[in-house]
């Protein structure tokens, strides 16, 4: 972004709305956020503009909380929250129950693109307001955390077929990849790295490439 964000010691806190209306009104101002976010990015959040986006008055802001910052953090987690529940795909065992262990693997790397494919316009300015941001930073490697433990996890459920020397390092070293490659395309673009290409052809490209480090026969470790 160019910028860098300084944060306050204090002050992030919310004080949460309690009346059904007033809660109403928060809930529009956090929407408002988000979609300033995706719009715009950083740059665009001020509370002026959430207040005019979600057609409220300021004080419905400044009753919650008078600063900046905190309302920008309120804002990432409702708008993270959204991808918590999509990431949830990774812990539903139905989803995965009787895959072989090829299919199983290639249907984690199509979810995990497909999530970063469908929430672009919020994790794209996010992405790249982390490395100024360092509360951003910090929230974010603790969301990022929980996504590897997931998706390593069900990974593991296969592991009996690896012939990977150590699978659970294997394991996580190849969501550190697929997460790393998707990072790079949503924050950058499709022709950052490489040649642009689909969504589909990336995604398969990916997935044959953590398939064939976890099943393809290895050297001795």
């Amino acid at each position: 972004m160019g910028t860098s964000t300084e944060l306050p010691a204090d002050g992030l806190a919310i004080r949460q709305p309690r009346q059904e209306r007033t809660r109403q009104a928060w809930a529009r101002i956090l929407d408002a956020g988000v979609k300033i976010i995706e719009e715009g990015g950083y740059e665009a959040f001020t509370i002026a503009a959430v207040c005019e986006r979600a057609k409220v008055a300021p004080r419905a802001v400044y009753d919650r909380t008078s600063s900046k910052d905190a309302l920008f953090l309120a804002v990432y987690e409702h708008g993270v929250a959204r991808v918590l529940v999509d990431q949830q795909v990774f812990t539903e065992p139905r989803r995965w129950e009787g895959l072989p262990p090829a299919e199983l693997i290639t249907d984690v790397v199509t979810e995990l693109t497909a999530l970063f494919a469908r929430h672009t316009a919020f994790l794209k300015p996010v992405l790249l307001l982390s490395g100024a941001h360092p509360e951003v930073l910090r929230r974010g490697r603790g969301h990022v955390h929980l996504l590897a433990d997931a998706v390593t996890g069900l990974l593991l459920t296969v592991r009996g077929h690896f012939t990977h020397p150590d699978p659970e390092a294997g394991a996580r070293q190849c969501f550190a990849t697929a997460f790393s490659a998707c990072v790079v395309r949503t924050a950058h673009g499709a022709d950052f790295a490489t040649a642009p290409v689909d969504h589909d052809t990336f995604t398969a490209h990916l997935a044959l490439s953590i398939t064939r480090t976890l099943l393809a026969p290895h050297p001795a470790a």
